[in-house]
């Protein structure tokens, strides 16, 4: 496959040299340009986004030498090839270590070898960029990918992130439900060299046993009752790319004892199969439980645990970082606009202040329903307290009605206001959302209960 859109400098004294080299690097989908010696070739980086360079050693006024030095100096050399004759390699070879080049070739170059070459040295320089635009984006926006906050305990995580994601350690991501650990995962895959590849998530929550082997690796035709015809694992779907396995924990033994021997040697057998396979798969996980104490429940083997936790992410619960709510609120108004057709500008002070509030035991999914409800309410324009669940919507310290048998009770010091919601809410719990029955006992018309409803953002 080319490369379009990938830039190369070619940088050889010998014209006829540098436009064959030119014209291969073309022929594989590159956009090129030539330089004649090291000088010309730092003047046209002056306004040529090269990606990689290709560059001989012996060459008039500016050598190979001079301008890795001079590149190295000024701190933006991309990766760079060194072509070298018979006989140098001993000065190719201290080029590469002292100067940073990025592998060198010998002369006369073989074109197979050299596409590998250019392909990796423009993957690396696509990797180095990515990186600096992520750093630049945490440092002034608190965003990697899709996820997004400010706070300590956020920013440690996406620090980690960025330091295993280039890298094809396994992941261990733990954290109460609802704060983000797919999130994660899939962060993590966008940010590694495996990118191009699938990324595949299971629940191991979701499937029985015999379901769950065939899920993890496939099973052939007639292999038990219902196996109508072979099927691939999510092994084999996730080739080349990442499998996050989710909520582990919940795995049977059995099962987790041939996911170990896959992870440990990376071969798979198919249900029914006589034969193993390759695979190439990096292996996320992912649980809502403290893994030392599903070990010693027996939940979680502690030899896959090992395997597993080669790097550990502990996500924050939302109580934690109360902080990144406007930031996460922010993130997610424009994908709930798009999904319901809504117009939705922003969030007024007062619901932050209401959101910040409240403690979220449903952590960031719990976040993203409130809003979704909101962003539905309002339709356009800005959130309301009117916008937000009853519970969301009364005041901090105010005094909730309760519920006993028939009668609903309210402390001294409720307001008129809260006491009439408190009562037609009380009132639709105790005729389990019958609004004509709750209308007739609170002795006003339904109308006037739809508006009330409408009014406190509970319809």
């Amino acid at each position: 496959m080319g490369a379009p859109g990938k830039h190369v400098l070619i940088v050889d004294d010998e014209e006829s040299q540098r436009e064959a080299l030119a014209e291969l690097a073309a022929g594989w989908g590159y956009q090129t340009l030539t330089a004649a010696d090291g000088q010309d070739a730092l003047e046209k980086l002056a306004t040529f986004p090269a990606q990689a360079i290709i560059t001989d050693l012996d060459m008039p006024r500016l050598d190979g030498f001079g301008l890795l030095r001079r590149l190295a100096e000024q701190g933006n050399a991309p990766p760079t090839i060194v072509l070298t004759a018979f006989g140098s390699i001993e000065n190719a070879v201290a080029t590469v270590h002292d100067l940073g080049a990025f592998w060198f070739e010998e002369k006369p170059v073989q074109p197979a070898r050299l596409k590998v070459l250019l392909e990796r040295a423009v993957a690396q320089s696509s990797l180095s960029l990515e990186k600096e635009r992520l750093q630049r984006r945490l440092a002034y926006g608190g965003e990697l990918e899709e996820m997004v906050g400010r706070s300590p305990g956020m920013q440690r995580v996406f620090a980690l992130i960025q330091q295993v994601a280039p890298t094809s350690a396994s992941v261990l991501i733990t954290g109460e439900s609802g704060t983000g650990k797919e999130m994660v995962a899939r962060t993590i895959h966008q940010l590694s060299p495996r990118r191009q590849g699938p990324f595949v998530a299971i629940n191991c929550a979701a499937l029985p046993e015999t379901l769950m082997e065939s899920e993890l690796f496939g099973h052939e035709k007639g292999s038990f009752t219902g196996a109508a015809e072979r099927r691939a694992g999510c092994f084999e779907l996730a080739q080349s790319g990442t499998l996050l396995l989710d909520e582990i924990g919940e795995m049977q033994s059995g099962t987790q004892a041939k996911l170990l021997r896959v992870l440990e040697d990376g071969r798979v057998r198919r249900l029914g199969a006589k034969a193993e396979f390759q695979v190439d798969v990096r292996v996320l996980a992912a649980t809502n439980k403290v893994p030392e104490q599903a070990i010693s429940k027996g939940e979680l083997r502690q030899d896959l645990y090992y395997r597993l936790n080669v790097f550990h992410i502990s996500m924050p619960p939302l109580r934690e970082h109360k902080q990144d709510i406007p930031l996460i609120a922010e993130a997610l108004l424009p994908h709930l606009n798009q999904k319901h057709s809504c117009r939705v500008t922003g969030l007024e002070p007062a619901v932050v202040e209401r959101l910040e509030r409240h403690d979220w035991p449903g952590n960031a999914r719990e976040l993203r329903n409130v809003l979704e409800r909101a962003v539905i309410l309002a339709g356009e324009g800005s959130i309301t307290l009117a916008h937000l669940p009853a519970d969301f919507a009364s005041p901090a310290g105010a005094a909730r009605p309760q519920l006993d048998g028939d009668a609903v009770q309210f402390s001294v010091g409720t307001t008129v206001a809260d006491a009439e919601k408190g009562l037609i809410l009380k009132t639709l719990e105790y005729t389990r959302n019958n609004k004509t029955r709750a209308a007739e006992i609170l002795g006003i018309s339904l109308k006037t209960l739809h508006n009330k409803l409408k009014e406190y953002g509970a319809s």
